[in-house]
């Protein structure tokens, strides 16, 4: 008696079969996401990290050339430049042949021969406004590394009142005005590009705010640019390259114009000769919870964003005499 068996061969998946495979990948891209966006803010933090300390080392090149650390800006008769200190160091950035362009007794508004480029250097790969921009009537590229001016007062034309920051307008500081020590001094820290900005405003006084509530309550007197700030690596001005103390580092400074809610910088009034400027530009950006800042001895760190104000704002004087601790 012969038996015939008749073989049946499956050729696909079934239903409930290709619903838990596509279930089980799913669930594995879902694992898998956070730790490649976790490797990818890595790597960033990373190379943000360098381009500090490859700043660090053109500040300590330029010292050993000129003896001094380059000023914010110059400003007074014969002047007119007004350039940033980040355009003094390019030729420590391997930038001589952009710096060689550069007129620095002449308005950098003026010279159309300087290629407005991106300096790599001076952009975090975080940035999310990596763009140009049109700033001036010229093609400009924004900043992300920006110089230390201090807690509040940034500069007065009285009697030449500057700061007692890293860096000040007609001042070209030596380690030796640095009495509270080069490790205990920041000289750059992050920022955030395209910043919302007001400036021009009543004179706020030389008491720094106890609070955002004062830029907010002076914002109405003075001029508002939701895209203002950091937008000009060229310019020394303060809210161009530079920050202040006033509040600790990624500090909301709310202002509410036309329905819309803006964290901004402010500026009393852009520096000049005739006004004293003051400013709130706060240390901010996309790294979660810290900022990152080059001190003046070369050695980068980050700067939690709940670091107590005085102490902050003690790292940002080279003469102030705080006794620190431990930040």
């Amino acid at each position: 008696m012969t038996f015939r068996y008749k073989i049946r061969v499956r050729t696909a998946f079934t239903l409930i079969e290709l619903l838990v495979v596509v279930a089980i990948i799913s669930v594995l891209v879902a694992l898998l996401l956070p730790a490649v966006q976790q490797a990818r803010e890595a790597a960033r933090r990373t190379q943000c990290k360098n381009n500090l300390k490859q700043i660090g080392l053109a500040l300590q090149n330029y010292l050993d050339v000129a003896s001094a650390f380059p000023p914010s800006l110059c400003i007074g008769p014969g002047n007119f430049g007004q350039w940033s200190a980040q355009a003094r160091l390019l030729p420590f950035l391997d930038q001589a042949n952009l710096q060689n362009l550069i007129d620095f007794q002449a308005p950098y508004q003026t010279q159309t021969n300087v290629p407005k480029m991106r300096v790599s250097t001076y952009l975090c790969p975080s940035e999310i406004n990596d763009r140009a921009s049109l700033r001036d009537g010229i093609d400009q590229y924004p900043i992300n590394y920006v110089c230390n001016q201090g807690v509040w007062l940034v500069y007065d034309p009285v009697g030449g009142q500057a700061s007692l920051g890293a860096f000040a307008p007609n001042l070209r500081l030596a380690p030796q005005n640095f009495t509270d020590g080069m490790s205990n001094t920041i000289g750059f820290s992050e920022v955030r590009a395209f910043q919302p900005n007001v400036k021009n405003t009543t004179p706020p006084g030389p008491i720094p705010p106890a609070s955002t509530s004062v830029i907010a309550g002076l914002a109405p007197s003075g001029e508002f640019d939701p895209i203002d700030s950091h937008t000009e690596w060229v310019e020394g001005r303060v809210h161009q390259t530079g920050f202040t103390t006033a509040f600790g580092p990624n500090t909301v400074a709310a202002y509410q114009t036309g329905g819309t809610t803006y964290d901004v910088d402010y500026s009393s009034a852009e520096e000049n000769m005739s006004s004293a400027t003051y400013a709130a530009v706060t240390a901010r950006s996309y790294h979660t919870g810290l900022v990152h800042v080059l001190v003046m001895d070369g050695s980068v760190r980050g700067m939690t964003s709940s670091i107590d104000l005085g102490i902050w704002r003690g790292l940002s004087t080279r003469a102030g005499q705080e006794a620190l601790g431990e930040y």
